[in-house]
């Protein structure tokens, strides 16, 4: 298979480059700077100067893209249809790595983690701008997304086991009541997304057993 990570050089986009060459992916980065992963070839491009050209001939494009600071937070959904101009009509997936805040407590699904009162008030802005960005991912529907959440507690240098839980839109624990998953786990579960393509338009939820 063909794949493309867009933002290949973050923790999260190492570890899934990484996964999808080990399985025998052809593997492209596309990074700003110096390659910093495992990729066969790498495209050296800002995000938002890529072309559809650019994205031709790929079986998924992957977006591990994330913007940290208040004045950058937009480009979460800008980043949304920028790739949705890319890749819309055409038979290319589009994964996304998302957040956990957009998660539902409840089965109305009126409420989401970010606004329970529990929910750290440091993470709210990111959360809420990646919650933003699912929100505007379900009105593309000419886009073959699927949006990964991980769990509420997203560990970078957690261990690799090798299993995870998968869930949906609501904000699921494990038996010891637990929201957690390492972002190699989290990795594994991506890359066997990308392989099946079970939950197209769909937002999906991994977390650790």
């Amino acid at each position: 298979m063909k794949i493309a990570v867009v933002a290949a050089n973050g923790k999260a986009g190492q570890l899934i480059v990484e996964e999808a060459v080990k399985r025998g992916h052809d593997v492209t980065a596309i990074v700003r700077s110096k390659n910093k992963t495992q990729a066969q070839h790498l495209l050296k491009k800002d995000l938002f100067d890529l072309t559809k050209e650019d994205l031709v001939g790929y079986d998924v494009v992957a977006t591990a893209f994330g913007a940290w600071i208040a004045e950058t937070l937009p480009l979460h959904s800008k980043s949304i249809e920028h790739f949705n101009d890319l890749l819309a009509g055409t038979s290319t997936r589009f994964l996304v790595v998302g957040g956990a805040g957009s998660l539902y407590v409840d089965k109305e699904k009126k409420v989401r983690l970010v606004d329970t009162a529990e929910f750290p008030a440091d993470y709210k802005p990111l959360s809420s701008a990646q919650a933003d960005e699912l929100d505007l991912l379900r009105t593309k529907k000419d886009l073959n997304w699927t949006f990964v959440s991980p769990a509420a507690e997203f560990i970078p240098d957690g261990a690799h086991t090798g299993e995870y839980i998968l869930a949906g839109d609501f904000f699921t624990v494990n038996e010891a009541g637990e929201s957690k998953i390492s972002y190699a786990d989290y990795a594994i579960a991506f890359v066997d997304e990308i392989e099946s393509g079970k939950y197209i338009q769909e937002r999906i939820s991994v977390l650790g057993k």
